[in-house]
């Protein structure tokens, strides 16, 4: 089966991105980790302000199959969490890379993005 994996994107291994836009990052999971977890049904996000170190869990996604912790790519205050994901849960599904972001983070370091997954690397590691 072949996964989108856009190529302006950064991955950890536990197949969370970030979109790197000036110093803040929209983070998400990926195309092959939706796939995997099946039709999500439950989002649970940190509050906006929340200070994030790069690797540490912020929040947990819920499938009718798995629960899993989601981790953060990127050190970062939190700017924006994805409220629509409380009510569309399925939004994560539906659209992994656009509508089914997870949060935002200002004041990110870029010198953090050399410990990530290029799209390269990441679609060696789920093939």
């Amino acid at each position: 089966m072949s996964f989108e994996i856009p190529d302006d994107l950064y991955y950890l291994e536990s197949h969370e991105w970030a979109r790197i836009d000036g110093d803040t990052a929209r983070v998400g999971i990926s195309d092959f980790a939706q796939d995997e977890l099946g039709d999500v049904v439950f989002v649970e996000l940190p509050d906006g302000g929340e200070s994030l170190d790069q690797e540490a869990q912020f929040g947990v996604i819920e499938s009718i199959k798995a629960v899993s912790d989601l981790y953060t790519p990127l050190s970062g205050t939190v700017s924006a969490v994805n409220e629509d994901l409380f009510d569309a849960p399925e939004l994560v599904n539906e659209d992994p890379f656009g509508d089914g972001w997870l949060l935002e983070l200002e004041g990110v370091d870029e010198d953090e993005l050399d410990a990530l997954l290029t799209p390269e690397a990441y679609e060696e590691q789920i093939a």
